[in-house]
Parts: C-alpha cells; sequence; structure tokens
C-alpha cells in the first residue's frame, strides 16, 4: 500500500485520488479528485486527511 501524499503536493503521476485519513484509512464521504499531468493536489475536507492514488 503506497504512503499517502499531503495536500498541496505538486507533479504527482496524473490520474484520480481520493481522500484518505492521516494514515491512510477510510473517512466518511470521500472527497474523489482527477489531476492531470503537473496539477498541485487540492486541499482535504478535514485538517490531517491526505490523498491516495487509485
Amino acid at each position: 500500500m503506497p504512503k499517502p501524499i499531503k495536500p498541496g503536493t505538486d507533479n504527482q503521476p496524473s490520474g484520480t485520488y481520493t481522500e484518505v485519513g492521516p494514515r491512510g484509512g477510510k473517512v466518511s464521504d470521500p472527497r474523489i479528485v482527477h489531476i492531470g499531468k503537473d496539477d498541485r493536489l487540492p486541499p482535504t475536507q478535514e485538517p490531517g486527511h491526505k490523498w491516495e492514488k487509485k
């Protein structure tokens, strides 16, 4: 399982990312975003949450 990625991180591979908890656990009603090449990961709904590539 890959490490969760902090919001605001750039230069990630393009694709779909799902919001996860601080240690990679599931969150209720997670945000799902699609970023393109050289885009920055957006903020999460709660402080401490991170992103995981689907």
